[in-house]
């Protein structure tokens, strides 16, 4: 039956994210497992093809019957078990999963998936897996603290892309008052349908980002920068990874991603690089902070101190690396820019969206403190070609850049109707 053109399978699964998608339930060997079976139970009421794989510890505290009868599948353990036919049990379940959720996750697979051990069926799943990953630590607070796990969960976050749900506050089972508790079941769903309602919005699209703020060297060890960080950059690259999209980040700040990032640290390597990838990108993010002026002439020596009170710099303009690129952008290219400013905010970012041929530009008040260059929000204004104005009230950067991802999936769906009407 179709409705507006939509089948009704297609309009459950719109409302109902987690309806017939495939999440393999890792549960490990911690008190908190019992949690697994109400969250397995959720995900099956949901309407969800659930697949739990327990590690050997795991079934100290519950069973694999518990997890089949939930689940309404054969719940799995036993790296070399039995499997239904020729194929690997691992690879079975790592090409069909749509989500990989591990709860609990102990430090001890936490530890394992942060260098790569696959010992049993559970990680040799999950390495096998291009699936997202989302863990739900729990533990005792003193090993959830310990320097190793925290470093092992700051590697599945920003080089792997893991999901952490963050355990809560409270006394754990063994007495110990701390963070370390399994977050709560409802938690942990939110997680699990956020991702799935945003996962593929932008798929088979090659979205390009901008980061960080350029440095001109004045000799060999001063330059002339500004305050970016890179972070509503970073943001952004990872919500359109998350979304499904192929990203290249270029940056003049260094992280790992498991997509591509290009580091680069002039403005003219900054433009250099931007237009090479240009041509390939659906879309271009310029959030980096790119200096509008350079050295004329940089000494190849450090510029010693003398007598004098003063020193004078010649400087030149550097290019205008949006506004070049809104000139010749292609009629099915998407372009977001950035605007900082001092004063006169909605004047100066309007000017710059019609001045740059830009479909979307973002501002933001540089003089509200405590938000902006180097904080982890924002507030801001967001203004399109076709005469839309947004106002966003301070907010975690990653929150705006999920909200622009969305932005971009409607601008890009909007451009191709556009030619296929020509």
């Amino acid at each position: 039956m179709k409705r507006n053109g939509v089948d009704k399978n297609e309009q459950n699964d719109l409302l109902n994210p987690l309806s017939n998608r495939t999440i393999v339930l890792g549960v490990t060997g911690g008190i908190a497992a019992y949690k697994a079976c109400d969250l397995a139970s959720q995900l099956r009421k949901a309407n969800a093809d659930v697949h739990a794989i327990l590690t050997t510890n795991a079934k100290e505290f519950v069973s694999l019957l518990t997890f089949q009868t939930l689940t309404r599948n054969p719940a799995h353990c036993e790296q070399y078990g039995d499997a239904a036919d020729w194929r690997p049990e691992h690879i079975d379940l790592a090409q069909r999963a749509d989500l990989i959720v591990i709860a609990p996750a102990t430090a001890n697979i936490i530890a394992k998936l942060a260098n790569g051990i696959c010992d049993d069926l559970l990680t040799t799943t999950v390495l096998a897996s291009s699936a997202r990953v989302i863990l739900a630590p729990a533990m005792n607070p003193r090993m959830y603290e310990h320097v190793a796990t925290q470093q092992n969960l700051a590697t599945l976050k920003n080089r792997f892309f893991y999901e952490i749900v963050l355990p809560e506050i409270g006394e754990v089972a063994c007495g110990d008052y701390g963070a370390g508790k399994m977050a709560s079941i409802d938690s942990i769903m939110d997680s699990i349908t956020s991702h799935l309602m945003v996962h593929r919005t932008l798929a088979g699209k090659n979205i390009l980002v901008t980061a960080g703020g350029t440095r001109e060297p004045i000799d060999p060890v001063r330059f002339i920068g500004n305050r970016s960080s890179g972070k509503m950059g970073i943001a952004m690259a990872d919500a359109a990874y998350a979304a499904g999209a192929e990203v290249t980040l270029i940056s003049t700040v260094e992280v790992e991603r498991p997509y591509e990032v290009l580091l680069v640290e002039t403005a003219h390597e900054m433009q250099e690089t931007v237009e090479a990838e240009f041509d390939r990108c659906d879309a271009l993010v310029m959030t980096a902070a790119v200096a509008d002026y350079r050295p004329l002439a940089v000494s190849t020596h450090k510029i010693k101190k003398t007598d004098t009170e003063d020193i004078s710099l010649e400087l030149t303009k550097n290019p205008d690396i949006v506004d070049l690129l809104g000139r010749i952008k292609r009629p099915d290219q998407f372009i977001i820019g950035f605007a900082a400013e001092s004063e006169e905010l909605m004047s100066n970012a309007s000017q710059k969206l019609q001045r740059k041929n830009l479909d979307v530009i973002v501002g933001n008040d540089i003089t509200v403190p405590d938000i902006g260059f180097g904080s982890d929000d924002n507030a801001v204004v967001i203004l399109s070609a076709s005469g839309n104005k947004e106002s966003l009230p301070r907010m975690p950067k990653r929150a705006i850049a999920a909200h622009l991802c969305d932005i971009l999936v409607d601008g890009l769906a909007d451009k191709q109707k556009i030619l296929q009407k020509h």
